[in-house]
């Protein structure tokens, strides 16, 4: 089958775009960011989710539709922006699909639209978001409920992933592998809290297996599932395990939580002051040492599925890649700009 997959030469696009290749089938990607040498596309249009014509123009010849282009990140973006290509850009999806007889798409949402849901964090909680990325992740998710009422066999298999990791990603987890490895990391308080983590490779073979599911009886047309590895790991114990993949005896001494936040203050001002995003204030010490981010993915383990790399492997994947090349390679942020993009 011929497939569009939007945001194709981003982290986790790159990776489903080579299994998809590897299973046979040609894949179209659609992108901002031109892709990066090897990757195995049967073509390429460089363009926006929010253009219409650049959705039509990749879309056409194509079976099916996975969309993970997105707003994502959590500092630099305005709401509308987030709006625009998480919300309309689906809607342009649905709009391209209907006019091209197309029935089957897979929309990458996010565990961000629980927010402050009430726990346990499965996929009939209602959903709670905090911030315009997971409010607008949750208006996309209904821009492919609506569509899929429409009937006429249309399917949307949904996955909601939690903070997402592994070679050649360069945000949450690569900060701590640099940290640890710098000798400038620092435990705040008991840091038992949870962290719901998702290994890439695991989180594509699970969308995978679910979409050859898609057309097994019972199945409903719009298919939410939470994707995030199990067992759960501590902030604590993700750090260790860093460590011991560093071959370090530990990531760094401990401190009380409110000594952590009152060493952040100076920071903070900073970032008041001059808007730059800095590797240090008291929401990063919060959100990753006392805040607690567990979802449950009871419903896709039903399905039988089981991630083939263990989180501990999967951490350590992504230190050899660090160590190996990573460490000498310049982050590029791929956040969408406030105006639509067109490259015709």
């Amino acid at each position: 089958m011929r497939i569009l997959v939007t945001g194709a030469t981003g982290f986790i696009g790159s990776f489903l775009v080579r299994r998809l290749v590897a299973l046979g089938h040609e894949v179209v990607g659609l992108d901002l960011w031109e892709p990066a040498p090897g990757l195995p596309l049967a073509r390429f249009v460089r363009g926006d989710v929010r253009d219409p014509e650049a959705v039509r123009d990749a879309m056409t010849g194509c079976g099916a539709v996975f969309n993970l282009a997105a707003a994502h990140h959590d500092f630099g973006i305005d709401e509308a922006t987030y709006y625009g290509v998480n919300e309309k850009g689906s809607q342009n999806l649905c709009d391209a699909m209907d006019a091209l007889g197309i029935t089957r798409v897979c929309f990458y949402s996010s565990c961000a639209i629980y927010g402050d849901a009430t726990p346990p964090l499965v996929e009939t909680a209602v959903p709670k978001p905090t911030h315009p990325y997971g409010a607008s992740k949750l208006a996309g998710e209904k821009v492919f409920e609506r569509w899929v009422e429409k009937g006429g066999g249309r399917k949307c298999l949904t996955i909601r992933p939690t903070i997402t990791f592994g070679p050649n990603n360069f945000a949450n987890m690569y900060s701590l592998i640099r940290q640890v490895r710098g000798g400038k990391f620092v435990i705040a308080g008991a840091a038992t809290n949870i962290k719901g983590l998702s290994y890439v490779e695991n989180t594509v073979e699970a969308t995978l297996h679910l979409w050859s599911k898609m057309d097994e009886p019972g199945k409903p047309a719009y298919d939410p599932y939470n994707f995030i590895e199990k067992p759960d790991m501590s902030s604590r114990q993700i750090a260790e395990s860093i460590a011991k993949s560093l071959g370090k005896a530990k990531p760094g001494p401990t401190v009380p939580m409110w000594f952590a936040l009152l060493a952040a203050k100076p920071f903070d001002l900073v970032i008041a002051l001059t808007g730059k995003n800095l590797p240090i204030s008291s929401m990063r010490v919060r959100k990753l040492f006392r805040d607690q981010t567990k979802f449950e993915a009871d419903k896709l383990l039903a399905t039988g599925f089981r991630s083939p790399v263990p989180l501990a492997e999967g951490i350590d994947r992504m230190v050899k890649w660090y160590l190996a090349e990573g460490k000498d390679k310049k982050a590029v942020w791929r956040q969408p700009p406030a105006e639509v993009q067109r490259f015709r």
